[in-house]
């Protein structure tokens, strides 16, 4: 049977995804342990910070079996500097489950990779398309910028996914996927849209329409919102302790000077880290990474 012929639209995407696709280490590879460790680590983290560090990781830790004997704080310590810890300890969570429950091989169904620790449902579809070829839709941030602007409204997360599953050409899901996040990161930018160019734009509503405010990319589904400020924040306070912990126990009495708060502000950092499994307390009221 002969495969459905592309849009016209689609390929125009297809063709300025092959001429304009980023060279990045992990789509060289369809190994979905690699694939997983990277998707895990672009969460919030900037590519070319994640380049070297993805490397380092694997050539540590190969495959989910490494991953799953090491200790969670040999992980968490590897992912120091990459920020939000919880990612590592759910990346190691995946490891030891698909070590126990799937022997070793990684599950190739989206409600297995769903249960996942940590996988939810753009890292599971993820899976699907840049390890297996499938073709499902990936939505993220860049994704869900260009699905809302084409269809010039905000999109709830089930539209979403849906417009983006019925736009993926069949037997392309691999190249469709990766250039829809090229497109979204080089083009459809958040303050800076370039339009000029667009494989998309003849369809783009919002491009048609002369870009009128408000973006409806803005609090569309999956399109991520501005973040507070870091400097003072509690995400700054648990990265300071969390460091701390990769060099020894940190004692009650100096919980204030690592986190810099109060005593108690610090007690509350304190307790949010062993509440997410990213630290223990020991019989002394001590922190320590988890074993």
């Amino acid at each position: 049977m002969p495969a459905p012929r592309l849009t016209g639209e689609q390929r125009r995407v297809l063709d300025w995804a092959a001429a304009a696709r980023r060279d990045l280490p992990w789509r060289r590879t369809r190994d979905p342990w690699a694939v997983l460790v990277a998707e895990v680590m672009l969460q919030q983290t900037q590519v070319d910070r994640v380049v070297p560090r993805w490397e380092r990781f694997l050539r540590r830790w190969p495959d989910p079996a490494g991953c799953a004997a090491a200790t969670v704080a040999d992980v968490l310590t590897e992912w120091s500097g990459l920020g939000y810890p919880r990612r590592a300890r759910d990346l190691h969570g995946a490891a030891v489950r698909v070590r126990d429950h799937h022997g070793g091989t990684f599950p190739r169904h989206l409600d297995d990779l769903l249960d996942l620790p940590g996988v939810g449902p753009y890292t599971a579809r993820a899976v699907l398309a840049f390890s297996f070829e499938e073709d499902v839709a990936v939505v993220d941030t860049n994704v869900g910028r260009v699905l809302a602007r084409r269809a010039g409204r905000r999109l709830t997360p089930r539209e979403a996914q849906l417009a983006a599953d019925e736009w993926v050409p069949v037997g392309e899901g691999w190249a469709w996927n990766q250039g829809m996040l090229d497109l979204g990161a080089l083009r459809c930018r958040p303050a800076v849209p370039e339009c000029t160019g667009c494989p998309v734009r003849r369809t783009c509503l919002w491009a048609r329409t002369g870009r009128p405010l408000p973006d409806p990319a803005a609090g569309s589904a999956g399109v991520s919102r501005r973040q507070a400020p870091f400097e003072g924040s509690a995400r700054q306070a648990r990265g300071r302790l969390m460091r701390a912990l990769e060099a020894g126990p940190v004692p009650p009495s100096e919980l204030s000077g690592v986190t810099g708060r109060d005593v108690a502000a610090a007690v509350v950092v304190a307790d949010s880290l062993v509440a997410d499994g990213l630290a223990v307390r020991a019989a002394d009221g001590s922190l320590t990474l988890p074993r």
